[in-house]
């Protein structure tokens, strides 16, 4: 069989949210590749993503994908703190691997996971799908072109609607928002600037979620980062749980010569203004799954791309690692509440 017509066959690890985009769109939309199997702990989950992606395969152990011969690459969706068992398993076996983000809980981590890579001679990328998003890439042009003359600060933030899950208020388990929600925006400035983090100040605190403030008085559903880089640029990220009012994530790149404004908070292009209060009222983007579903489509080909044709990632380990540090940096500065050198 040519390279052009190999299919590679693909196993989702994880049938949660997320893992059912990557699992609908090798399913049905990623040209040179096939979905074998899902895999999840879960039985509800395995039942429901079996029916709905009429697939015969959903194994409740990762590692029985890891042993299916059909199989040549894994998705891995689930929880952070599997990531570095679940990839280095995978490498072990053979098997390709898109690894959602965060990529793992510390960076050691993170250097098992890249090295388990590289020794096995498998494709080892990071979820970060902004940099696969349309308005994301033309932004990008947009600033390497010298249209707004040389970056100098760059800012971004992603709110979500919903509140956390019980299981992120333990940050020692979880990471916290800047793991769960701002890696997207860590990596956005690192992309953007073309520099990596100096140092990071960050402060947070927990303004709409009661229930954690008893049993996990360090968590908290807002944060605030100042950043600098290693070129000289500046950073500012903010991020929130639980903000109800939509999903909202935006970017603005500041250069000395004008602004690229990336994202959006409306949901559609009318905007309906009555003369009543002299407002205007749009519906607002609902959830990162609608916002961001064509660029995990080309996130998820782009992978498969990799695979065939033999090229790096764009997103690589080392991105994942980077970002997972200045999570844990940023942690560090909330705690200590201090000026964090990397």
């Amino acid at each position: 069989m040519s390279v052009s017509d190999k299919q590679i066959g693909v196993a989702v690890v994880g049938a949660g949210r997320a893992g059912m985009i990557h699992a609908v769109n090798f399913r049905k939309n990623v040209p040179g590749a096939r979905l074998v199997a899902v895999a999840d702990p879960v039985p509800e989950a395995r039942s429901h993503a079996k029916g709905a992606l009429e697939i015969d395969k959903a194994y409740e152990d990762y590692r029985d994908a890891l042993s299916d011969d059909e199989v040549d690459a894994l998705v891995v969706v689930s929880p952070t703190a599997f990531h570095r068992d679940i990839v280095i398993g995978a490498a072990a076996a053979g098997k390709h691997v898109l690894c959602e983000k965060p990529m793992a809980m510390t960076e050691d981590e993170c250097r098992d996971m890249v090295s388990a890579a590289e020794s096995a001679g498998t494709k080892l990328q990071i979820g970060f799908m902004r940099r696969f998003d349309a308005g994301f890439r033309k932004a990008k042009e947009t600033v390497m072109s010298g249209a707004i003359g040389d970056v100098v600060m760059v800012r971004s933030n992603t709110r979500g609607p919903s509140v956390p899950q019980p299981w992120m208020y333990d940050i020692r388990k979880s990471n916290g928002p800047l793991a769960e929600v701002n890696s997207h925006d860590i990596d956005t400035l690192r992309w953007f600037t073309g520099g990596e983090f100096k140092t990071v100040y960050a402060t947070g605190g927990n303004y709409r979620s009661p229930d954690a403030k008893a049993d996990w008085p360090d968590f908290y559903d807002n944060v605030v980062v100042a950043a600098t880089f290693d070129n000289g640029m500046q950073g500012m990220i903010d991020g929130a749980q639980g903000v109800a009012y939509g999903y909202d994530a935006r970017t603005e790149v500041l250069g000395t010569r004008g602004c690229v404004f990336i994202g959006r908070l409306n949901d559609e292009s009318v905007v309906t203004c009555t003369a009543e209060g002299n407002s205007g009222s749009y519906p607002l983007v609902r959830s990162w799954r609608q916002l961001f579903e064509p660029a995990y489509l080309a996130e998820d080909i782009s992978f498969t791309e990799c695979i065939l044709e033999g090229k790096e990632p764009e997103v690589t380990g080392h991105d994942g690692l980077m970002a997972v540090r200045v999570v844990n940096a940023g942690n560090m500065s909330i705690t200590e509440k201090r000026v964090v050198e990397l």
